[in-house]
């Protein structure tokens, strides 16, 4: 095959899945609505279960809604048969995928599940179907044909029942008011998790805080604020209380305007008396909210009596 060729199959293969996804939509009725609620009011797990390519889609969907704020994991029914099944409770609700919905060893494991009186919902490509039959809540999944040339290898029907997987946990996030700082919870190795449990106590600079009387004539001024390498001086009162900050622009304006005269005046002429200020829990995520709010490069760490605790910059933040 030239390259022309295998980038035409990369396109067909990628068009027939896009459509597959969206040949969905259609396919949407009040059996979604109703598996949503389910698995809302689970007062268990969502036990995820497929065989083949079925099971490496139920895995994925699983590891979703765990992060997501639904309690899952994927069982393999093969494995149901060797003390697996000793996970499920009655609490526990079934998502069952197979896209003929008559796959054999899933339809020989239904019958422990119906038992134990545990909900089901099936995902299947078949309506008809067995799986769909024994199921409480069905959702049809069916894909017209798939990508593979031969019509055989899953491929559009394993999209179609990943997306619709996705479709149920964005759901449920929708219907849990699920937060960015509940999904840090459950990811807090990542980088997001980082940003939204991170607090400014954990990163700020403690030591060696450029401090600058107001008093002080901007020509010394300059000094300690290059010494400080904050490109800022904080200003307190007798307490160690904020007063103001001047940064590094704020001189440079200064010097612009006042020119020769410049040397003749103090921190207190050109401070900002209002600086911006956070709280020691704070979290990073919110100090940079602050920081592209307002255009600043640093926030003042304070304690709720406005002492100063330290300064947390751009680069601390980014973690």
């Amino acid at each position: 095959m030239t390259n022309e060729e295998i980038l035409d199959s990369a396109k067909h293969s990628l068009q027939e899945e896009a459509q597959a996804v969206l040949d969905l939509i259609p396919q949407l009725d009040d059996n979604f609505p109703r598996a949503v609620e389910m698995m809302y009011h689970c007062h268990g797990k969502i036990i995820v279960t497929g065989v083949g390519k079925s099971g490496n889609v139920g895995a994925k969907i699983a590891a979703t809604l765990a992060s997501t704020g639904t309690p899952a994991f994927f069982i393999n029914p093969l494995d149901v048969y060797h003390g697996d099944l000793g996970v499920m409770t009655s609490d526990d609700v079934v998502l069952a995928l197979s896209n003929s919905g008559q796959t054999d060893e899933l339809l020989r494991f239904i019958p422990m599940v119906i038992h134990m009186h545990v909900p089901i919902i099936s995902l299947t490509g078949n309506a008809q179907s067995l799986l769909a039959k024994y199921s409480d809540v069905h959702i049809t999944v069916k894909v017209k044909k798939e990508a593979c040339p031969l019509n055989l290898a899953p491929t559009s029907s394993t999209t179609a029942a990943l997306a619709m997987g996705d479709a149920l946990a964005i759901a449920l996030m929708k219907v849990r008011d699920f937060k960015p700082r509940d999904f840090a919870q459950f990811h807090p190795g990542g980088e997001l998790g980082k940003r939204l449990l991170t607090t400014a106590e954990d990163v700020m600079r403690r030591e060696d805080l450029p401090v600058i009387p107001e008093e002080m004539h901007l020509g010394e001024a300059i000094i300690h604020v290059s010494k400080g390498k904050l490109g800022l001086g904080v200003s307190l009162d007798g307490d160690g209380r904020v007063q103001g900050l001047i940064t590094d622009g704020d001189i440079r304006r200064a010097m612009e305007h006042w020119q020769a005269d410049f040397f003749n005046h103090t921190v207190s002429d050109i401070m900002t008396r209002t600086p911006k200020c956070v709280l020691p829990e704070t979290k990073i995520a919110e100090v940079q909210r602050i920081m592209n709010a307002h255009k600043i490069h640093s926030v003042l760490v304070v304690d709720s009596s406005r002492h100063l605790l330290g300064v947390v910059d751009h680069y601390a933040c980014m973690i």
